[in-house]
């Protein structure tokens, strides 16, 4: 038997650490994210996530009581962030297009960065139900600012009553999921691009060089600084 690890609660982790992640519960998220994303939920047990991450399945049991609890917390982290920069954003004073650009350029990019493509997972049955109720309303609240953000750059337009063009911002932005599912990634200037056409779907005609700087600083005010 390899070496062990006592790395908290539970028994000694069985081989050397096989996962990225500063905690047994980051290591799992780790697993379990190549794992759903690749032989699907249904078919991965937490036996064999455990496996994956080189420790016991009753150690698992002590960070997630449930397989559903894992994939609940895989959902969050692909909305929790976007989200809160979306109300960081609503208390700022820039224009709606430098707001809604820079939105789009930062879940753009988190979608692109993340190790697994997690928002696969949005398309699971499972998440349709009741268990994951909480999940649903907080993507729906992102879409909220994302809507709320084109009504404002519609109004700026003269577009104001394109009530159907609302929502394609936040679609576009999500394309990055159904580009990765078929590439293995997403294209390098995704980051310019979708934002781009998120502002261009809307009839925006500025100036989307100066824009992109504006946007760009903008997130350099309001994200926090890297550890």
């Amino acid at each position: 038997m390899g070496p062990v690890a006592n790395l908290g609660p539970g028994r000694p982790r069985i081989a050397q650490r096989l996962r990225r992640g500063g905690t047994p519960r980051a290591e799992i998220l780790d697993a379990a994210g190549e794992l759903f994303t690749t032989n699907g939920y249904a078919n991965t047990s937490t036996r064999v996530i455990a496996d994956a991450v080189g420790i016991r399945q009753a150690s698992l049991y002590h960070h997630f009581a449930a397989k559903d609890d894992i994939l609940d917390a895989l959902l969050a982290e692909t909305v929790t962030t976007p989200l809160e920069l979306a109300v960081r954003l609503d208390a700022v004073k820039e224009s709606a297009p430098t707001r809604l650009y820079a939105l789009a350029s930062f879940d753009v990019r988190q979608l692109c960065a993340a190790r697994w493509n997690l928002g696969a997972l949005y398309l699971l049955p499972e998440v349709r139900t009741a268990r994951f109720a909480t999940f649903r309303l907080r993507r729906d609240e992102l879409r909220r600012h994302y809507e709320a953000l084109a009504a404002a750059v519609l109004a700026e337009v003269g577009g104001a009553g394109i009530t159907d063009a609302q929502a394609l911002p936040f679609r576009l932005v999500e394309m990055v999921i159904g580009i990765r599912s078929d590439e293995g990634v997403a294209p390098a200037a995704a980051e310019r691009t979708i934002p781009d056409a998120a502002l261009r779907v809307l009839g925006w005609p500025g100036d989307l060089d100066a824009l992109r700087t504006a946007a760009h600083q903008l997130l350099e005010r309001l994200e926090p600084p890297a550890a």
